[in-house]
C-alpha cells in the first residue's frame, strides 16, 4: 500500500498515465517523483554542527592534498 507524501492519504496505480494518484487530494505522481519527494521529506539525520564540522574536515583534506 502506497501513502500520499502531502495528506497521507491512499494513492492508487493509474495504468493509463502510469502514476499514483491520491485518493484524498489529487496529488499525482511517478515513481520517481514520489522517490524523490519521500527523499526530501526525510529528516535529516546529522545536526547542522556535524554537517559543518564534516565540510570542514573536507576542505582541510582537499587543502592539505593539492600541497604536493
Amino acid at each position: 500500500m502506497v501513502f500520499c507524501p502531502e495528506c497521507g492519504g491512499e494513492m492508487k496505480y493509474m495504468s493509463a498515465t502510469k502514476r499514483l494518484a491520491c485518493k484524498s487530494c489529487g496529488l499525482s505522481l511517478t515513481r520517481q517523483e514520489l522517490f524523490e519527494l519521500r527523499q526530501q521529506l526525510r529528516p535529516k539525520l546529522e545536526s547542522d554542527d556535524e554537517e559543518r564540522d564534516k565540510q570542514r574536515r573536507e576542505y582541510l583534506k582537499w587543502w592539505l592534498g593539492k600541497k604536493k
